[in-house]
């Protein structure tokens, strides 16, 4: 669904996004669901929480309503880098063969420098 961002949280989200390997896009997700996870419960520390996702403080500093929710944001970012790999060009950008399972299991090979 689209939604109309201003310009001046689009840009920070940019810059953001770069430091943390993520387009503006997902830096936007990923406030929003911080967000989302900080208002369901008072007695988190947004600060704390933060501090662990930029690799500043120790997990084990937190509460564990705040463990809780740092697991919910990794387990996020996990499956936000998942999504985003392509790991089939890579291989051909690098001139790399591989070999990969199709839906019912059967293994094919591609190699770019055959043309396949």
């Amino acid at each position: 669904m689209p939604t109309r961002i201003d310009e001046v949280l689009f840009a920070a989200a940019k810059d953001a996004g770069r430091i943390r390997s993520r387009s503006a896009a997902q830096q936007i997700i990923h406030w929003a669901r911080l967000g989302r996870a900080l208002e369901s419960s008072a007695a988190l520390s947004t600060g704390a929480i933060e501090q662990v996702l930029a690799g500043e403080k120790s997990y084990e500093d937190l509460d564990a309503g705040s463990q809780k929710v740092v697991r919910g944001l990794w387990h996020d970012r996990i499956d936000d880098s998942i999504a985003s790999l392509n790991l089939s060009d890579e291989f051909t950008a690098a001139g790399e063969s591989r070999s990969e399972a199709d839906s019912v299991g059967a293994v094919g090979t591609h190699d770019p420098a055959a043309g396949e």
